[in-house]
């Protein structure tokens, strides 16, 4: 019950951070060896249980802005500002969904458990993020984005895919990218995780075997999804409210020394 306790307190803190929720929890299992006792037939199906609990985190946090984007969007279309979000978040999820579906396998037998493309990853994006956000402006904000933008940022999380480049890192850099606001690519991001997170979840709990893991492990899961929930409201207030005075710097160290350590282990 303790590594779960931890494990969702990773991902509740690395689902918003820029730092790899997915990459996290492998590390920390495989390296640190905090959860091994989460069977591999168990460690996908936990996974993405801690993923409901960020989702929930995400839902409660912007409801708000949910709601009015839906509503606005199916009664009054695109020429409103908000309404044309929620089609934006149609637009931008289509890439990572259709990706993911056609390569699932392949990332799941080949990319998910290499340790040296994960830390490749988290160094190499880690770089890309604080250099795309030291150069480019910041004069926009997500209304200000067109249908084409949020397309590409969406098409950003295709990358994500690959444990280590992070969904939340590859969104928010696209944003800057296109010169969104920190605090605006942040957003963003956030709003855009919701329809990617409830796809995954979806499809894993359609399969059989996952139902008869979650009956088998019920308390682990309920837990796991409570804690990633109270954590990952914390840290969704808390990115928001850096990003208002602070850049990614912070982020980029952290994921190099991270990629070391994990190269390290490799080797040694």
């Amino acid at each position: 019950m303790l590594g779960v306790i931890i494990l969702a307190i990773i991902q509740g803190i690395a689902e918003f951070l820029p730092i790899s929720s997915s990459a996290h929890l492998i590390i920390f299992r495989d390296v640190f060896n905090i959860g091994t006792s989460i069977s591999a037939d168990l460690a996908l199906s936990f996974d993405v249980a801690l993923h409901l609990g960020t989702l929930l985190a995400i839902i409660v946090f912007f409801f708000k802005d949910f709601w009015n984007m839906v509503i606005k969007g199916v009664t009054l279309g695109i020429k409103d500002k908000e309404g044309k979000i929620f089609y934006f978040l149609i637009v931008a999820t289509m890439p990572a969904a259709i990706v993911g579906l056609l390569f699932e396998d392949i990332i799941e037998n080949f990319i998910r458990g290499n340790l040296l493309i994960i830390a490749s990853a988290l160094a190499v994006m880690g770089i890309i993020i604080y250099l795309v956000d030291k150069f480019q402006k910041q004069d926009k904000e997500i209304k200000d984005l067109t249908i084409i933008d949020a397309f590409l940022v969406g098409a950003s999380q295709v990358f994500a895919l690959i444990p280590g480049f992070s969904r939340s890192g590859t969104t928010i850099t696209a944003g800057r990218i296109l010169n969104l606001k920190r605090e605006e690519s942040a957003k963003f991001s956030f709003y855009l995780s919701a329809p990617i997170i409830l796809g995954a979840v979806i499809l894993t709990c359609f399969k059989s075997e996952t139902l008869a893991v979650i009956n088998a492990h019920l308390l682990y899961f309920l837990v796991g999804i409570l804690v990633s929930f109270i954590v990952g409201i914390i840290t969704i207030n808390y990115l928001l409210q850096y990003l208002k005075k602070h850049d990614f710097k912070i982020f980029m160290y952290y994921r190099l020394i991270l990629s070391l350590i994990v190269i390290v282990s490799i080797l040694f």
